[in-house]
């Protein structure tokens, strides 16, 4: 029985090295986690561009609103949801996908309301 153990055990390891060797690939480090840092520079990449559109224009409210959700998330540690909702606020500055139409004024209104 001892030679059998010896024969599995080199077969094994043959195996173990032939699958290491056919996969180089595959020993490449997962990409790094975000950190507060990351998300701080998105938020504020974010805030600057909303700030170069009129406070009362619909895209840049919309912004604003993504990017307290990103700090809310980075409050919770989810670093990567922040750098989503950032990039929601740029993506919106960006395409400007709010118009409000000639004559019309955005009003928010209060939870009271």
């Amino acid at each position: 029985m001892h030679p059998f153990r010896i024969t599995v055990c080199a077969l094994g390891l043959l195996a173990g090295l032939g699958c290491a060797v056919a996969a180089p690939g595959a020993a490449v480090p997962a990409p790094e986690e975000p950190t507060r840092d990351d998300c701080n520079a998105a938020v504020a990449a974010a805030r600057a561009l909303a700030a170069a559109l009129p406070p009362d224009h619909l895209s840049r409210y919309f912004a604003e609103r993504h990017l307290h959700q990103a700090l809310v998330e980075a409050g919770n540690g989810e670093f990567d949801e922040c750098l989503d909702m950032a990039a929601r606020a740029s993506d919106e500055v960006r395409e400007r996908r709010h118009e409000l139409r000639p004559g019309e004024k955005l009003k928010v209104l209060g939870a009271d309301e």
